[in-house]
């Protein structure tokens, strides 16, 4: 009986620590979706190497994850994303996953207020945990 329990809970474990793996997106396909984004979005290195030339419309995406929402430098965010950042939003693959799905709806949810809005009109359907790897990849590595 302690050998099976002993047996069941490596597997347990085993499952437990597998399961992030499966539910994170894939770097490389997402560097492929990312060039529906890069006609608002750039992404510059803070040295100033360019990694994807894009618009400017929107705020650069180096290092978006693990950033604070609404502080990128160099540009204007809307209120609603202003007041996420001061509220704690921090992005993760997940929540920018789910940003990017529906800017609007994420906004309202995470500040329980039904008239915020994102500036960000664009919305992806699919793949947006692929994008979200793909950012996550093309930041510095943390300290």
């Amino acid at each position: 009986m302690v050998q099976l329990s002993l047996s069941l809970s490596l597997v347990l474990t085993s499952v437990l620590i597998a399961s992030p793996a499966l539910a994170a997106g894939d770097a490389e396909v997402g560097a492929k979706e990312f060039n529906k984004c890069k006609s608002c979005h750039v992404i510059t290195a803070d040295d100033g190497t360019v990694i994807v030339k894009g618009g400017k419309v929107g705020p650069n995406l180096y290092g978006v994850i693990g950033r604070t929402a609404g502080t990128a430098a160099d540009f204007t965010y809307g209120e609603s994303m202003v007041a996420a950042g001061a509220k704690g939003l921090i992005w993760d693959e997940a929540q920018l996953a789910s940003y990017i799905q529906d800017p609007s709806a994420f906004l309202k949810t995470y500040l329980g207020d039904d008239g915020a809005k994102g500036k960000m009109m664009f919305k992806l359907a699919k793949k947006t945990e692929d994008v979200a790897a793909y950012l996550a990849s093309v930041a510095a590595p943390a300290p």
